[in-house]
């Protein structure tokens, strides 16, 4: 025992100490503030009245203002007419809102769906299914597997996938001197990847880029991993229907990959599409080769979210569920999903414009060229730091700006910061 006490003693001098300040959690450190919600409390205390908020991922109308859907209130409005109980859903989720979600990702026509060997579950949006596949891999690939992000990704995604006990590794995707896809770079690195990695592809919009690669560039990607088997394949989609308004352009890739009979692994989340930021959307789908492998791959998806958090929301499943089995809703929400795509767009165009029209000479033709609600700029950190600490413009120090928080009031301003800020 007093062996065991001098051990303890000398392994854990901070628990000790601690122990004497009279609190268990004195040795605590203070851990660094989140990159971007930092920026956010920084926005929301600075008192200058042209400051810009350009770091946040979350549409904004042309006024600056959050903006409900139209189609989602009114499926709000039928969920709560309902009048339905507060029980708790399955560890899966709400399987009808499941079904809807895989058929809007995968097409209604899918033939995996209809040879069940799909297992599918509802998350906690986008996130929670990276968590949750994270921890799939790190039990059937094995802890301190390989997990190939591309270089830049979601500042969240090497987070997520590092405590989930993988190896976060990257691959070649952007060019910096181009400002767009390294394509050759990437097909290079994951053919270099070893078998049992897992490789994270984003379906559509790339965060924070806002480069794709094109149909054409899709289908050599998708040639070139489907001659590696032994790679896990996991797409991130956050963004269908947004992207581009079109939600089955959007979901080009991941059908395709699943139309060559690639297996994939598919996270959605709502969020953003939906507007349902808060109500934490979202659904994991593994493409499985048969329908026997797909149900016990759904029995290990259900035995890891257990004791992860048991199961997922009611409220916002059951409106996206209730919009996406209704055609006339359906119709409508593609609509205004088109409007909020079709805004930022324009707001793409504005911008580019603008900072020409501010009178820079330099190619800024990446700006259009970018899809989603991101841009990835190009601005180094130190001009960064100009737009924010001179012009009172917040954006992330990789110099990714958020295209919702532009509008027709602040555009001109922003694009002449840029330009001085590039001189």
């Amino acid at each position: 025992m007093a062996l065991g006490r001098i051990a303890v003693r000398s392994l854990f001098p901070a628990v000790k100490q601690s122990l004497r300040s009279g609190s268990s959690w004195a040795a605590v450190p203070m851990g660094p503030p989140d990159a971007i919600l930092g920026l956010v409390e920084a926005f929301k205390a600075d008192t200058d009245p042209r400051k810009v908020n350009l770091s946040v991922g979350a549409y904004r109308d042309g006024e600056g203002k959050p903006w409900v859907l139209p189609s989602v209130r009114k499926a709000e409005e039928r969920v709560m007419a309902k009048m339905m109980d507060k029980e708790y859903l399955p560890i899966v989720g709400d399987m009808a809102f499941v079904d809807c979600a895989r058929k809007f990702a995968l097409g209604k026509e899918s033939k995996a769906l209809a040879e069940k060997r799909v297992a599918s579950v509802q998350t906690l949006s986008g996130t929670g299914s990276c968590r949750v596949i994270g921890d799939f891999y790190a039990r059937f690939l094995g802890k301190g597997a390989a997990m190939y992000l591309p270089a830049p990704s979601w500042g969240n995604h090497a987070n997520i996938f590092k405590d989930s006990g993988l190896e976060i590794k990257t691959y070649r995707y952007w060019n910096k001197q181009t400002n767009g896809l390294d394509l050759d770079g990437m097909l290079a690195d994951l053919q270099a990847a070893p078998d049992g990695s897992a490789v994270l592809l984003h379906a559509c919009a790339h965060n924070p880029t806002g480069v794709d690669p094109t149909p054409e560039q899709w289908k050599t990607i998708c040639k070139a991993l489907k001659a590696r088997p032994g790679l896990s394949l996991f797409f991130d989609s956050a963004y269908q229907g947004f992207a581009s308004g079109d939600a089955e352009a959007d979901s080009f890739a991941v059908r395709y990959f699943v139309s060559e009979g690639v297996p994939i692994a598919l996270a959605q989340s709502f969020a953003k599409n939906f507007g349902l930021y808060g109500e934490r959307v979202g659904s994991l789908n593994v493409v499985c080769e048969t329908a026997e492998e797909a149900e016990r791959v759904l029995s290990q998806l259900k035995i890891i979210i257990r004791p992860m958090y048991s199961n997922p929301p009611a409220h916002g499943a059951r409106i996206v569920g209730t919009v996406l089995s209704d055609p006339a809703l359906e119709t409508q929400w593609r609509s205004e999903c088109k409007m909020m795509a079709d805004r930022i767009i324009a707001m793409r165009t504005a911008l580019h414009s603008e900072v020409l029209k501010a009178g820079s000479k330099k190619d800024w033709s990446h700006i259009t060229s970018q899809i989603g609600m991101f841009c990835f700029t190009g601005l180094k950190p130190d001009q960064v730091a100009r737009m924010t600490n001179e012009f009172h413009i917040y954006l992330t120090k990789d110099g990714r700006i958020s295209m919702a928080g532009l509008n027709s009031k602040n555009v001109a301003y922003v694009a002449s910061a840029m330009h001085e800020c590039t001189k």
